[in-house]
């Protein structure tokens, strides 16, 4: 479980701003996390269908969390748009998302890379797979 605490620290944000500890995502055998911002189109164009999808894996029953990454530039940026997502975030303004912006080199938004439960990368083109096969999950990833 270190590998996810290296990720996101003890603890990420959920909705209502409850605080989640990271030792419970290892629970799930895929984790995405989801590089976004308000003001990116083509963000608020995905965003949308990464919703449907995790609400669809999510009801089926599968092992499966995204944690949002925000680029937003302001705090109430931020606060609108994680509004308008289901899953847990890592926050705004702290250096967690920048450190996880660089150890996966995003140099483009929206990206969404998945890693196991034990914090290790298995895909940087999550975006792709949920556009492309929405009903492949895991992909053979896990």
């Amino acid at each position: 479980m270190s590998g996810l605490k290296d990720l996101f620290g003890e603890e990420v944000i959920g909705k209502g701003g409850s605080k989640v500890s990271v030792d419970s995502l290892a629970q799930n055998d895929l984790i995405g996390i989801y590089f976004s911002a308000h003001w990116c189109g083509p963000c608020r164009y995905f965003t949308p269908k990464l919703a449907e999808f995790y609400n669809k894996v999510k009801a089926a029953g599968k092992k499966f969390e995204v944690i949002f990454v925000s680029s937003d530039q302001d705090e109430a940026s931020f606060n609108n748009y994680y509004g308008q997502m289901p899953w847990l975030t890592v926050g705004f303004g702290n250096d967690k998302g920048d450190s996880l912006s660089d150890r996966y080199e995003v140099t483009g938004i929206p990206t969404l890379v998945f890693v196991d439960k034990h914090g290790k990368e298995k895909d940087r083109d999550g975006r792709d797979r949920v556009d492309e096969d929405p009903n492949g999950f895991p992909w053979d990833l896990a």
